[in-house]
C-alpha cells in the first residue's frame, strides 16, 4: 500500500540496506529511569512483527525548538502507536479537550495528549503519511498515580489511550486484537515496517549538543508560559477555572476558607 511512498522516502534519506538492530534500548544516560526501563522490557516482548524505537529526537517544523522528542515509537501491521511517558505522582485531573491539566489539581502541565500529537505530525512528516487514522496516541504514567480523566481513554475504542505504565504491552495487544477485527486486511506489511523502522532511525537526531538545547528551550518555553498565566484549578476537582472564579472565591474567603472552587463545588460548600 505504501510501497511508492517509501520508495521516494528511500532516496532521499538514502537508507543503507545493512540489516538494523530491531530493538534499540534507551540511551545510557536514560536507563538511570527505571520506569522507562520497564516500558522497555515490555515492548521487547511485543509481536514479532513489531518494531519499536526508544528515544527519538526528529525534526519538527512546527514546535518552537525546531524538533520533537519522542519517549516510544511502536511499527505494527495495524497501526503505529506512539507513547508519551510521565513520570508522575498524584492524582492526574483531565479533560481530553482541556488544554491544560493538573496533578493533585495543584500543579499544572500540559495536556499530554496535545503534547502527543505535536510527536505523531513529526512521525508523519518524516515518513510522508498524511493521516492521522493510522496512529494511536499512548499516554503511560507510573503506578503511583490515580486517573481522574474522561472514561474514554481508557477504552479500547478511542485512538488516545491513558495507562498505567505496567500494563503499556497488554493495553498494545487489546487495541491490535480490536484493530484486527476493524481492518480486513493490515495496513502496513512486514516491508513496510522495516523500511519505516529504517527512515525513522536514519531521521533519529543523536548528535547530544542538538538535544541538550532542545531541552533548554523548551524548559525557557515552560518558565515564559508560567510566568505569564498563572493556571487556577479547583481544590475539589482539578478543573481549571477563570480568573473571575479565582476572585469571587477569595472575595467570599468566610464561605470558601481562602480555597478556589469550580461552579460544581461552591454549591456544595454554600
Amino acid at each position: 500500500m505504501f510501497s511508492k511512498i517509501f520508495a521516494k522516502l528511500t532516496k532521499k534519506f538514502s537508507v543503507e540496506q545493512t540489516v538494523v538492530e530491531t530493538n534499540p534500548k534507551v540511551a545510557p544516560t536514560r536507563i538511570g529511569d527505571l520506569g522507562e526501563y520497564k516500558i522497555n522490557i515490555q515492548l521487547d516482548q511485543l509481536l514479532k512483527n513489531s518494531k519499536h524505537l526508544s528515544d527519538l529526537l526528529l525534526p519538527n517544523k512546527r514546535s518552537k525548538s525546531g524538533y520533537s522528542q519522542i519517549d516510544h515509537v511502536v511499527l505494527t501491521p495495524h497501526a503505529i502507536f506512539v507513547i508519551e511517558t510521565k513520570n508522575y505522582a498524584g492524582t492526574i485531573y483531565g479533560e481530553r479537550n482541556r488544554v491544560k491539566w493538573s496533578v493533585n489539581g495543584r500543579f499544572p502541565m500540559v495536556n499530554p495528549f496535545n503534547q502527543n500529537y505535536g510527536h505523531i505530525q513529526a512521525i508523519k512528516s518524516v515518513l510522508g503519511i498524511v493521516d492521522d487514522i493510522y496512529f494511536v496516541s499512548m499516554v503511560s504514567f507510573t503506578r503511583r498515580c490515580t486517573f481522574k480523566v474522561n472514561e474514554e481513554l481508557r477504552k479500547m475504542s478511542s485512538n488516545d489511550l491513558i495507562v498505567y505504565d505496567t500494563e503499556l504491552s497488554d493495553f498494545i495487544v487489546r487495541k491490535l486484537n480490536v484493530l484486527r477485527l476493524q481492518q480486513s486486511d493490515p495496513l502496513f506489511l512486514d516491508d513496510d515496517i522495516l523500511q519505516m523502522y529504517k527512515i525513522i532511525d536514519k531521521s533519529n537526531i543523536r548528535d547530544p549538543l542538538i538535544r541538550k538545547q532542545h531541552v533548554e528551550r523548551i524548559i525557557e518555553k515552560q518558565d515564559t508560559e508560567n510566568s505569564v498565566h498563572e493556571i487556577v484549578t479547583c481544590d475539589i476537582c482539578g478543573i481549571e477555572v477563570s480568573e473571575k472564579v479565582k476572585v469571587f472565591c477569595h472575595t467570599n474567603k468566610k464561605r470558601f476558607k481562602g480555597k478556589v472552587y469550580c461552579f460544581e463545588h461552591q454549591r456544595i460548600n454554600e
